[in-house]
């Protein structure tokens, strides 16, 4: 609990393309703000939400919600963080992922937040729809779901006594990885051999420029009504915001099987992935 009079202020940033990390956000919020905290949601998803050097919000403390892509947080989030100065602010993380690696997201982003002066108190990571449901893969629908809502209010509840200093305790050390940066780039470039069709306009269109507003890179061209390929993340942020949903990507069903033998996962497996905490 937090003092009454004056309130523990907690800013949640979180980066969340189609729903997920921000579904977790919002119960992180609800449960913060049942036990005393003022608490601020802050959307980085947008391009024109991040400015360098610039940390949004005025909280006492930060909680850092984001996706995982190909093992780590989005190229666009790291690339921002490391203009920022933490000055010793205490920082807890969450992640969600798609059912596939998730290590080394939690190692990667702490590293990267310690070094910019973060002092990092918790993370936790959460099973999720996968973006490429959107195109026909089968992977934890219907996640997160209410068990691992319950996870995100425990989350809450211990990272907040970290925040407030009534648990003195750090995280443990996070699973790193032993390939070095050029594997990973090479790994987070293969999304787009299953991407084939960037998101791009097939049909009516009114428009309305939302693909534009919500896109993290500034990628979508409204006009033209299509993703620029040299920038575009494959978040689909666009897909899931258009509200004609004329923004279309192409159908990857196919790829679905071949993907769950490449993992050694079954469907049914990875639906029994639990939401964890790190602490």
């Amino acid at each position: 609990m937090t003092n009454k009079q004056n309130p523990l202020k907690i800013d949640i940033w979180y980066f969340s393309a189609t729903g997920n990390t921000k579904a977790i956000a919002r119960v992180l919020q609800e449960e913060f703000s049942i036990l005393g905290a003022d608490t601020n949601l802050i959307d980085i998803t947008p391009l024109d939400s991040r400015n360098p050097g610039i940390l949004p919000g005025t909280g006492d403390v930060i909680v850092l919600g984001l996706p995982v892509h190909s093992w780590r947080a989005p190229r666009v989030i790291r690339e921002w963080l490391v203009t920022l100065k933490g000055q010793g602010k205490k920082c807890a993380m969450f992640f969600t992922y798609g059912g596939f690696g998730i290590h080394p997201s939690h190692y990667s982003t702490r590293k990267i937040l310690e070094q910019q002066g973060f002092s990092v108190v918790g993370s936790a990571e959460f099973p999720a729809s996968h973006t490429f449901n959107l195109g026909g893969w089968n992977a934890l629908k219907n996640r997160p779901d209410r068990s691992d809502f319950d996870v995100a209010r425990e989350y809450a509840a211990a990272v907040l006594r970290r925040f407030t200093g009534e648990d003195p305790g750090f995280p443990p050390e996070m699973e790193p990885t032993t390939h070095p940066e050029s594997i990973l780039d090479s790994i987070e470039q293969f999304r787009f051999k299953i991407l084939t069709k960037l998101p791009s306009r097939d049909g009516t269109c009114s428009n309305c420029g939302i693909c534009a507003d919500v896109c993290p890179t500034g990628s979508m061209d409204a006009i033209a009504g299509k993703a620029n390929r040299d920038t575009c993340i494959a978040c689909l942020a666009c897909v899931v915001s258009c509200p004609e949903q004329t923004i279309t990507i192409n159908d990857m069903t196919e790829s679905w099987a071949y993907k769950l033998t490449v993992e050694q996962i079954s469907e049914a497996a990875m639906q029994e992935k639990k939401s964890k905490i790190y602490l």
